[in-house]
């Protein structure tokens, strides 16, 4: 059967189906997405503590928490013990950082360079570093060098790993450019080598925190009359579990705050990659 047109009417033209294309990848960034899951999970505990399906002997409540916090900081305790902990973790990591940059550069930039230290360092990543506490307190004693030894291996081999790997993968077109215009050595690693590794060192300072504040836990757990594990320790010998859960909150905070500062400065520092990410 066909239509005709009556005289006189027009037909309205034909138009192409729209054909939606689905999107690839994750898609737009959620905001605030990052606290969807910690706020579930707060849902979850207060309910769960609300109607008594988690003990009370066994897992303080959420208000119980929060008040036991409130205690602590008038008291000044927690203050007093935060600023301990960061200044372990800071001087570790500090030093971690550095350490782990250089090893990585002298690795990196010389064949020579990686064949003296790539093997060790390989074998020390196989190790954990809590496992080495035992020589570390016959070396070092109980004290504080321990504490700050013990966070540098920690975050040093995650600092190389990454920073080593970004060097070794840098496009050797850029070498041979940086060679065709006659750069010097100092000038190559600072328009060559120091970008072409920025991106791996980032990925590998985000794990170096995150082992900063782990190696910090247990570090602090040994003989230590300061610090958040600390305090965490010796209201384990009370029963205090409110008191345990704050220490763990507030090293949870630390990490989370520390691996965002870390992603934000990802994001300014490589504003020129396009992935996905961005």
């Amino acid at each position: 059967m066909t239509v005709t047109s009556l005289p006189g009417l027009r037909t309205a033209p034909r138009t192409a189906p729209v054909v939606r294309r689905r999107r690839l990848g994750p898609g737009k960034p959620i905001k605030f997405g990052a606290a969807i899951g910690p706020v579930l999970l707060l849902a979850v505990w207060s309910v769960g503590s609300a109607t008594g399906w988690i003990d009370q002997r066994v897992l303080s409540a959420p208000w119980t928490v929060v008040t036991t916090a409130g205690e602590l900081i008038s008291d000044g305790r927690l203050q007093s013990n935060l600023w301990t902990s960061s200044q372990r973790a800071l001087v570790g990591l500090g030093l971690g950082i550095v350490l782990g940059v250089v090893l990585a550069l002298i690795s990196g930039l010389s064949r020579l360079g990686e064949a003296i230290l790539d093997g060790p360092i390989q074998i020390k990543r196989a190790i954990p570093s809590l496992a080495l506490l035992p020589l570390l307190i016959l070396w070092l004693g109980i004290g504080e060098s321990m504490k700050v030894v013990t966070i540098l291996l920690g975050v040093f081999v995650p600092i190389y790993i990454h920073t080593h790997n970004g060097l070794r993968t840098i496009d050797s077109r850029y070498v041979e450019l940086a060679q065709t215009v006659g750069l010097s050595q100092r000038e190559f690693i600072r328009r060559v080598v120091l970008p072409g590794a920025l991106p791996g060192f980032l990925l590998g300072l985000r794990f170096a925190v995150t082992g900063a504040w782990l190696s910090l836990v247990v570090v602090e757990q040994i003989n230590a009359t300061s610090g958040i594990g600390y305090m965490m320790e010796l209201a384990r010998t009370y029963g205090q579990t409110d008191i345990i859960i704050v220490g763990l909150v507030l090293y949870g905070i630390l990490g989370l705050l520390s691996d965002g500062a870390v992603r934000l400065i990802q994001r300014r520092a490589l504003t020129w990659r396009r992935t996905l990410a961005s």
